[in-house]
């Protein structure tokens, strides 16, 4: 089911991707010197689709980034209690062992035995 909803996503979407770089193949100038537009420091020629999926993914990495930095809050928060678990887990373990051991089991009265 999962592999069937990822095609029915996937298939279009590579449909747009190519007909997006097909039509957009032309080269455009890229500037980044905003101060002298006539003779830039640094410039160069790419297709319209390199510029356009560059800027793309350059703001998923960017996006990626912010998002995995706004949930260090709750991944330092699993590591806490994932410790305290494990120290809750050790220290039952260790009641369970003192209580199962004879020398400290208690003799339990019969109702009878007077």
């Amino acid at each position: 089911m999962r592999r069937l909803i990822a095609a029915i996503i996937l298939i279009p979407l590579a449909i747009v991707v190519v007909a997006l770089s097909v039509a957009n193949r032309h080269p455009v100038i890229l500037s980044l010197d905003p101060f002298n537009g006539e003779a830039p420091a640094v410039a160069m020629a790419l297709p319209l689709y390199v510029v356009f999926f560059a800027a793309l993914a350059l703001g998923v990495l960017i996006g990626g980034v912010a998002v995995w930095l706004g949930q260090s809050h709750w991944r330092s928060q699993a590591r806490r209690l994932k410790r305290e678990t494990a120290s809750v887990r050790r220290e039952n373990e260790a009641f369970k062992a003192v209580r199962s051991s004879p020398a400290t089991a208690l003799a339990i009265p019969r109702r009878g035995a007077a």
